[in-house]
């Protein structure tokens, strides 16, 4: 019986220096040879998501932490910030003195000093996922992101800033109680980085509608993610697999533990779970 796969990609798909794993599109085409479906389910925006991975052969993508979703090129769903929304989120972000930036499917906009004040947290975020920080900087690890550009607008998916401190984070939280609020690269006072999306925008609501639209049923569904973000993409599916790279939360939450991203951990999973 074909499966639908879901794949973060940070971590699962690509190691945290954004290198592709041969082994992880054997595995990929492998499996769609084989009339399975496999969608990236990331909390990139469209804008991130290279043609490298799109030469593998996926058959759509769910963006922005479930945000958007796209089956073979059609447009299933974007729940995105309004342009007032927007305004006022960056208007706090300036007053509060914190770094960001927005992430749209036309592109990720910085605000005026984030490519400085972004590089401790990127590499400190890096080195906790075990990848090799020499050399790195904002540009090499974000290479399509624009500079100068406008930030008031009204094609964003979600936001994302450096966070000075977790209250940072707990005070955007109070500040738009009508947005989601996260946080990335680490759990609570550790988090290097924080977000505000649409409210109730999960990767698990996104795996729902994309199901409702196939016509398919999630007995038939398979999750793959490293981080406590994915969580909730691996409980909304029929069988979740964590990274050997993951962290402690998304492995509590797996039916199966796999090998790390860069030791052919995709692959493995796959041969494991009987796709290839």
């Amino acid at each position: 019986m074909s499966k639908i796969i879901f794949l973060d990609v940070d971590g699962t798909l690509v190691d945290y220096e954004n290198r592709l794993p041969e082994s992880a599109v054997t595995a990929i085409r492998a499996a769609c040879a084989k009339g399975h479906r496999v969608y990236l389910c990331t909390g990139r925006s469209r804008a991130e998501v290279y043609p490298n991975l799109w030469d593998i052969g996926l058959d759509g993508m769910i963006g922005g932490n479930g945000s958007y979703v796209e089956d073979h090129g059609q447009v299933v769903m974007h729940q995105l910030l309004t342009a007032e929304q927007c305004r006022r989120v960056v208007d706090w972000l300036h007053g509060r003195g914190l770094e960001f930036y927005l992430e749209s499917n036309n592109g990720l906009f910085a605000s005026e000093h984030f490519e400085t004040a972004a590089l401790p947290a990127a590499l400190e975020y890096t080195k906790r996922k075990g990848g090799n920080t020499e050399g790195l900087t904002v540009r090499t690890m974000m290479p399509d992101m624009v500079y100068g550009g406008e930030l008031y607008r009204d094609d964003v998916n979600k936001i994302s800033c450096v966070l000075n401190s977790y209250q940072d984070h707990l005070d955007s939280a109070a500040a738009f109680p009508v947005l989601q609020p996260g946080t990335w690269g680490g759990k609570g006072e550790t988090a290097l980085f924080g977000d505000l999306g649409v409210k109730g925008i999960t990767k698990a609501h996104a795996v729902h509608v994309l199901l409702e639209y196939l016509g398919a049923d999630a007995a038939d569904t398979i999750g793959f993610g490293d981080a406590k973000v994915d969580v909730p993409l691996l409980e909304a599916c029929a069988f979740g697999v964590a990274m050997g790279n993951g962290g402690p939360e998304v492995k509590a939450a797996a039916d199966y533990i796999t090998d790390d991203v860069e030791r052919d951990g995709l692959y493995k999973a796959f041969a494991h779970i009987g796709l290839l």
